[in-house]
């Protein structure tokens, strides 16, 4: 089976920080350098516009930003506007699709599938909408996707709402649609839940999904970079 290294860069991740660092390796994935790789961690308040977004679809003035404490960041991925913040589980897998025998979309929706697994380990039903890819439950998303590939290797990836605060999504039209809702594991559970076993489970399911064996544990990764 493929061999995939996973490293856990914690909380308070820094967007551009973690970028440059995606960026590195995806460089060093492409020469073959390094083993397809999935980074998890939690990033500090901001908001981000993929390449297809619309700036008015941030509500909130540069003032109301600082005051809420959110970053705003243009970034390189596909998609609208998304929030990323604590309490919510990102996931970049940098993987080489040619290698995996994977196309884009098949990707994507490995990706979906995989976040659906993770959802019902917590008895939740998820599933897909045609209007927008990701992780739905009813009219409210539960986790977003953004992607970027080049030379067949993906950047960028999926953001799970575990005990994400969800008041932070008012200053954004996320994804660009104004007549959904947004949700998280903690809401639907009603109650807290621990960001370290969903890590395991994304894990799993992501191993499972894409057909990598269980971790090695040859190391080799990076560790979280300066948060500055």
């Amino acid at each position: 089976m493929r061999e995939l290294a996973v490293s856990d860069l914690g909380q308070n991740a820094g967007y551009n920080e973690v970028l440059a660092l995606q960026e590195r390796l995806h460089h060093q994935r492409v020469a073959g350098a390094i083993r397809d790789t999935l980074l998890l961690l939690e990033h500090r308040p901001v908001y981000t516009l993929g390449r297809s977004a619309a700036h008015d679809h941030v509500l909130y003035s540069g003032t109301a930003l600082r005051q809420a404490g959110i970053e705003q960041v243009t970034t390189t991925r596909g998609g609208d506007v998304t929030y990323h913040g604590p309490g919510q589980l990102v996931g970049y897998p940098v993987i080489h699709l040619g290698d995996a025998g994977l196309k884009v979309l098949e990707y994507i929706s490995g990706l979906e599938e995989t976040l659906i697994r993770v959802a019902a380990t917590f008895g939740i039903q998820a599933g897909r909408d045609p209007r927008n890819r990701g992780v739905w439950v009813g009219n409210d998303k539960l986790a977003a996707l953004g992607i970027r590939v080049s030379h067949q290797v993906t950047m960028h990836g999926f953001a799970l709402n575990v005990n994400t605060r969800l008041s932070d999504y008012q200053g954004i039209v996320a994804c660009g649609l104004r007549d959904a809702g947004v949700t998280s594991l903690s809401r639907l559970l009603g109650n807290e839940i621990d960001i370290r076993l969903v890590k395991t489970r994304v894990e799993e399911a992501f191993r499972a999904v894409f057909g990598y064996g269980p971790d090695t544990g040859k190391g080799g990764l990076p560790t979280a970079p300066d948060a500055g």
